[in-house]
């Protein structure tokens, strides 16, 4: 008895460690977001504000590189990490585009919609039926979406599409991840991902850059490190605690992106706003929760 409590209690301690960790990662990305916002708002281009944190990130991968030695890096799937990386900097061009144009609240809500896309998304790639158990969950989940985008309304524009197309992208990347993580280490995930975003960055940045404000560059530092770091520690919580438990806490950044649009912008949602973003979280945890007990 004594055993079995003991292994409760350490399978609870990791639990809690990995959820932690995640919620962290979370907020973390939010003040990326929010120091993008920023950015933006100083005139900064978002090609800059893109290549400049996969340039930083990239060489952050750099020492264990070195460590691990060049043949760490062979794989036997090129194409799937070059469509992870392509994901990547669609979502993040995407993202960084429509928080210079909408609120910071919408544009995360947009972008995490990325969970309602995977199913959708495997279904017209890889040809997987949507689950009946998911479809009410998608329902759900995309009624929010449609309050927040509002067709038809006066407040939809071009630029609330532009961050739903970061959600595409960023669920691109998710299924691209899920394919490489059964083959490949996290290491070598890691470096081609920051390898080819940075490549294909690199020359919208010469081609759009433009000049940036020396009272900039430190706000691009913090971007690059905590984006790392959050990689680094999302690794982490992903070892402790399986995928299902932990994408809910990815909802967490609409509710930090809202609260840092309150205390920065002093922007407040209105309802419909709120009524979406509640739908779109609970279609989330649904679709993660079916998953979850389909495997059990």
């Amino acid at each position: 008895m004594a055993r079995l409590l003991s292994s409760v209690s350490d399978e609870r301690k990791r639990l809690l460690l990995g959820v932690g960790l995640a919620l962290v990662t979370v907020f973390m990305t939010a003040t990326i977001a929010a120091v993008g916002k920023h950015l933006s708002g100083m005139g900064v281009h978002v090609s800059t504000i893109v290549v400049a944190q996969y340039a930083i990130s990239f060489l952050l991968t750099l020492p264990g590189l070195l460590r691990s030695g060049l043949g760490s890096l062979h794989t036997q799937r090129p194409a799937m990490h070059l469509l992870r990386g392509l994901g990547g900097v669609v979502c993040f061009y995407c993202y960084f585009i429509a928080l210079s144009k909408i609120s910071l609240l919408e544009a995360t809500l947009l972008r995490n919609s990325a969970p309602l896309m995977v199913p959708l998304l495997i279904f017209l790639t890889l040809r997987e039926r949507v689950p009946k158990r998911s479809l009410l969950p998608l329902v759900v989940g995309f009624a929010g979406v449609i309050l927040v985008l509002r067709p038809g309304f006066s407040v939809l524009t071009i630029w609330h599409l532009v961050g739903l197309f970061a959600g595409i992208g960023l669920a691109v990347s998710m299924i691209s991840t899920r394919l490489l993580a059964s083959t490949e280490p996290g290491s070598r995930i890691l470096f081609y991902y920051f390898a080819i975003s940075l490549a294909v960055s690199i020359p919208f940045f010469l081609w759009q850059g433009g000049e940036v404000p020396p009272e900039a560059y430190g706000w691009l530092l913090y971007m690059g490190v905590v984006m790392y770091l959050c990689f680094v520690l999302y690794t982490w919580a992903y070892r402790l605690v399986s995928a299902s438990a932990l994408s809910p806490t990815s909802y967490f950044g609409v509710v930090f992106g809202g609260l840092l649009d309150w205390l920065v912008w002093h922007l407040v949602p209105d309802r419909l706003t709120v009524i979406g973003i509640s739908l779109v979280i609970l279609g989330g945890v649904l679709v993660v929760s079916g998953r979850d007990s389909a495997k059990t």
